[in-house]
């Protein structure tokens, strides 16, 4: 086909609209269920509710290239053209108020929250999602920069530098165990950055289970990984390294 004349249409999503999505995908029950399940319900009413701060957080991704502030105005904005009453009469708060409400709820809600919600989805229907009537899972690992403070520093540690220079920034090690078809996350581990992808992908084992087919790198390959996957009844595809060799039968 011909590319003359060719342009990319943005597409405008409007704040209702991703609310909606959201809705559909974690519905405000579930966020309700996450927070009472580990304690984390406000003792007094607050400017900013428990509940609004876990959405805003989820909306922070929506629209990462704006202010914090802006964000929230996108979130009541959403809300107050959904019509939902209890949630319009919020007054925007600064950016230090919004920073302090999170630091406040912490990282359990949010845990808490993925451990529900994070499920394979595909269907039969979904294409590469099945071969052999088993649904195909990958995991893999990847490292990321994080905010250069003392706590990260100590927590997450610093990367290898040549000779003579400073690395920028601390960095995380993650390892995703991702259903393939649909490429959602259906499980994750954070770890300091000296720690090895291979204990990562070992953890993420306790989320496979039979039915499923399960793909990793050769960097993973160990007898502990064939090990936990066969005994949560997993089958499973990886390469392996040249230096291993297998008995002839």
């Amino acid at each position: 086909m011909s590319l003359v004349n060719f342009e990319v249409q943005q597409t405008c999503v409007t704040p209702s609209q991703l609310l909606l999505a959201l809705e559909q995908v974690i519905p405000s029950q579930t966020i309700t269920s996450a927070i009472i399940s580990i304690s984390s319900v406000a003792q007094r009413q607050r400017i900013l509710p428990t509940h609004v701060v876990v959405v805003l957080v989820i909306a922070m991704s929506f629209w990462s290239k704006d202010s914090v502030v802006s964000v929230f105005k996108n979130l009541i904005h959403g809300l107050a053209s959904l019509r939902i009453p209890d949630r319009i009469r919020l007054k925007t708060p600064t950016s230090s108020s919004i920073t302090e409400a999170r630091q406040r709820i912490g990282a359990s809600v949010m845990t808490r929250l993925f451990e529900m919600v994070a499920k394979p989805l595909a269907t039969l229907l979904t294409p590469g999602a099945f071969l052999g009537g088993l649904r195909i899972m990958a995991v893999d690992g990847t490292v990321m920069d994080v905010p250069e403070t003392q706590e990260n520093a100590r927590v997450f540690g610093y990367p290898g530098s040549p000779k003579g220079t400073y690395p920028a920034f601390p960095k995380t090690r993650l390892v995703f165990l991702i259903e393939v078809g649909t490429h959602l996350i259906t499980d994750a581990f954070i770890s300091p950055y000296r720690i090895g992808e291979r204990k990562g992908a070992l953890k993420l084992l306790r989320s496979v289970s039979s039915g499923m087919l399960l793909m990793w790198d050769r960097g993973l390959h160990s007898f502990k990984m064939v090990d936990a996957a066969i005994k949560k009844r997993c089958h499973i595809l990886g390469r392996v390294p040249a230096h291993v060799k297998f008995e002839e039968s």
